[in-house]
């Protein structure tokens, strides 16, 4: 029986134990993207994890979605990450940079150039999201041009090679959530009538694409991937999620892992542990009360082998040294949700440790 403490190998990746850090925007970078010694801190902090995967990066300024999100695709990103990985390392810790290109889900008073947001096809996302004015709805995006695909792709392995420059232990692309990527997964969001769009097979092309480029870039040994079956966060409805993923995961090459955040959907849990033989961390959430992920749960599909890892996203968040409270079982500190988002130290690295 897998034990959530016994060490792994994850491509170039060395776990000293199976707790993963789930990636969770907290929207504390500087305007400019560049990370804080507040996130430097913060980070450090949960070096006991076996692995961390940062919050959501933008791998371009056109990637962005939320305020105060960090960024990788500029020097003064990469000087001020490497103060962070330098951290986690000196504490024993391993940390890879997730990239999140947020395609629709974003809003012109976020950028400076006050772009319009991209996506496979022009529809407009239900919803609101948070700008320096307050909240906005969302507006119709830009379809993205065969052209803009193509450097879109590239800007991702950009990313990729300055995240290694910055001391990342691998980079994570985030396929999930109703970002860019899902949004060419889904079929509310691709409309598209061109090889990106329309077969189950164009529309997984563009993720491919991305994994392929990063791979290319870093190596596959350093690359991840992240995915959210049947998900509708961000106003997404796959319509054929079975489909996609039954095309999607065995067209992947080789990688360090692939993480599956689990939206009520056990049975494509399972469909992608039978479909992808690598190391595969699950994100669990197998029931409507299942949120947040708990340790039990995370022992759960280590036990039926559905996973070589488990990522938990707030138990991490308000536990700093989760795998020393797992060890001694408990207690557990409870997140406070209204210092998710934004802010200062409060509720981001105020949360204590366990006394002795």
């Amino acid at each position: 029986m897998t034990s959530l403490f016994d060490p792994a190998v994850f491509g170039k990746i060395a776990l000293s134990n199976r707790l993963v850090m789930a990636p969770m925007t907290r929207n504390r970078a500087r305007p400019g993207g560049e990370a804080t010694e507040l996130m430097a801190e913060y980070y450090a902090q949960r070096a006991t994890a076996g692995l961390i995967i940062t919050e959501g990066t933008q791998p371009s300024a056109v990637g962005q979605g939320f305020l105060d999100t960090p960024g990788m695709y500029t020097p003064e990103h990469v000087t001020a990450w490497r103060a962070v990985t330098d951290r986690v390392h000196a504490e024993g810790g391993r940390i890879v940079v997730q990239l999140m290109h947020a395609g629709r889900i974003g809003h012109p008073l976020l950028y400076a150039d006050g772009h319009r947001s991209v996506a496979p096809s022009a529809i407009t996302p239900a919803g609101q999201t948070f700008t320096p004015e307050g909240p906005k709805d969302y507006l119709e995006p830009r379809a993205l041009t065969l052209a803009e695909i193509t450097a879109t792709i590239e800007d991702y392995a950009a990313s990729a090679r300055a995240a290694v420059e910055a001391g990342f232990d691998g980079v994570q692309i985030h396929a999930g959530n109703g970002f860019l990527p899902h949004q060419f997964l889904a079929r509310n969001t691709n409309r598209r009538t061109d090889g990106y769009g329309g077969t189950v097979e164009n529309r997984v092309r563009f993720t491919l694409e991305v994994v392929e480029a990063v791979a290319a870039t870093i190596g596959n040994e350093r690359t991840a991937l992240r995915i959210s079956p049947a998900n509708p966060f961000n106003d997404i409805a796959e319509g054929d999620s079975e489909a996609i993923y039954s095309k999607l995961v065995p067209a992947l090459p080789n990688l360090a892992f692939l993480e599956t955040c689990e939206i009520v959907a056990r049975p494509l849990t399972t469909l992608v542990r039978q479909l992808w033989k690598g190391n595969l961390i699950v994100n669990p959430h197998s029931a409507p009360d299942a949120f947040p992920a708990s340790v039990a749960a995370g022992q759960e599909v280590l036990d039926a082998g559905l996973a070589d890892a488990v990522s938990l996203g707030a138990l991490f968040l308000a536990n700093p040294d989760l795998p020393a409270r797992v060890h001694a079982g408990g207690p557990y500190t409870a997140a406070d949700e209204a210092t998710f988002y934004g802010g200062d130290h409060r509720g981001f690295t105020d949360y204590p440790r366990l006394a002795g």
